[in-house]
């Protein structure tokens, strides 16, 4: 990413993407008897209150410089949230810390269905294959980012989701050994983020994998223009 434009074309889909997750998992802290994020009327839509100052400001710039620009890492403020009242707390955990990735999952694939709307009505005619080529690369890139967040947040590493996973399967005395080193997970994350870029960058892989094999798979779809956004989507020759 190093121009407007492209600041333009992934801003609207990093914001929405960071919304859907925590919003998901606000909702479904709620349907798990969690009213905390409901009944302080966090659970929306509002961009606002998801910005996080350290995960929404500052971890974007630090990945980018600690990677020198080829990973940009972010996220929202996290719903809040009372396991306490979940009607099972273990099983209950394990569904609200799944909710986010779950939620960036079904936009992959949402996304995915309007590339080939996009490529279907842009050859309609009617001189709109420029307005469809601009929303065709968006989904492109909410493939790619929403794939990114899914293995992101998969890490086991506290306070993202994957480590309440790891930490209701792991029995009591070593959950609790677990999260207490868990307290320094801020800290685990920049030293990854700035020391261990290659092991990010394979264990983030999988998603620039499937992005292209899909899109591979989904060419006959594309229209010219989407490769005015997004040139590496150009056809090899």
């Amino acid at each position: 990413m190093g121009t407007l434009q492209d600041i333009l074309l992934v801003a609207p889909v990093i914001l929405f993407s960071f919304v859907a997750h925590e919003y998901a998992h606000g909702w479904a802290a709620w349907k798990q008897g969690d009213r905390t994020a409901h009944d302080l009327g966090l659970l929306n839509w509002d961009p606002r209150t998801y910005v996080d100052p350290f995960m929404t400001l500052i971890m974007p710039v630090l990945s980018w410089v600690g990677t020198g620009g080829s990973i940009i890492l972010g996220g929202a403020r996290s719903a809040p949230l009372d396991p306490s009242q979940y009607r099972n707390r273990r099983v209950g955990d394990i569904i609200v810390s799944l909710a986010g990735v779950t939620a960036n999952l079904l936009l992959a694939g949402i996304a995915s269905l309007l590339f080939v709307l996009c490529g279907l009505l842009g050859r309609a005619g009617g001189g709109v294959e420029g307005t469809f080529g601009v929303l065709q690369a968006m989904s492109v890139i909410a493939v790619r980012l929403n794939l990114f967040l899914l293995l992101f947040n998969l890490l086991p590493i506290p306070p993202l989701d994957g480590s309440h996973v790891v930490k209701n399967l792991l029995p009591p005395r070593l959950a609790a050994r677990y999260m207490r080193v868990g307290r320094f997970g801020f800290l685990a994350l920049i030293l990854l983020i700035w020391f261990g870029a290659g092991v990010l960058e394979r264990w983030l892989w999988p998603a620039t994998f499937a992005t292209e094999k899909l899109f591979t798979e989904l060419a006959d779809f594309r229209l010219d223009s989407t490769s005015q956004w997004l040139p590496w989507t150009r056809p090899r020759s």
